[in-house]
């Protein structure tokens, strides 16, 4: 991080990205903020600029320090990773899920996964509700363990039933 005055201006905030670019906030006395962005920080002519207001300028700070969301441990997140899966996979004609809704088919309770999208013909469902009835040829998007989306897998094949 380097301060620079700028003399009958303001102040000026630089620093260098992990990546190598720059990212640069003029403040003037006036409280006018400008952002510049610079891939190459040797070159003098900003890739990306933007005015913020004070406000802007402080509610961005605020989401930079972590103020409404703070990110998951990234060892946490590998750990997490690990542990759930997300898969894609398509309803087949001998599937015991297919012409009843999510809540009927008890996906949940017979597997574990949670059904998190649907792919219909041309169609994304996300987040579908219990009352959306499954049909031959969708594909599911499910999240859960590894056994967990086995057994779904297999229930969805019409190999268990």
């Amino acid at each position: 991080m380097k301060m620079t005055d700028l003399p009958g201006i303001g102040k000026k905030m630089s620093f260098l990205t992990a990546e190598g670019s720059m990212v640069v906030l003029v403040t003037h006395h006036t409280g006018k903020r400008e952002l510049y962005f610079f891939q190459d920080p040797d070159e003098d002519e900003a890739d990306f600029s933007m005015e913020l207001t004070s406000n802007e300028t402080r509610e961005l700070g605020a989401q930079l320090l972590g103020a409404v969301f703070q990110p998951v441990d990234s060892d946490k997140m590998k750990l997490f990773r690990s542990k759930i899966v997300v898969e894609w996979i398509e309803l087949k004609e001998a599937s015991m899920f297919v012409g009843k809704t999510i809540g009927e088919s008890e996906v949940r309770k017979k597997t574990g996964v949670s059904i998190v999208g649907i792919f219909r013909n041309e169609d994304v469902i996300a987040s579908p509700g219990i009352n959306e009835q499954l049909q031959v040829g969708d594909t599911v998007m499910v999240v859960g363990k590894n056994s967990q989306i086995s057994a779904f897998e297999e229930l969805a094949e019409g190999e268990a039933n």
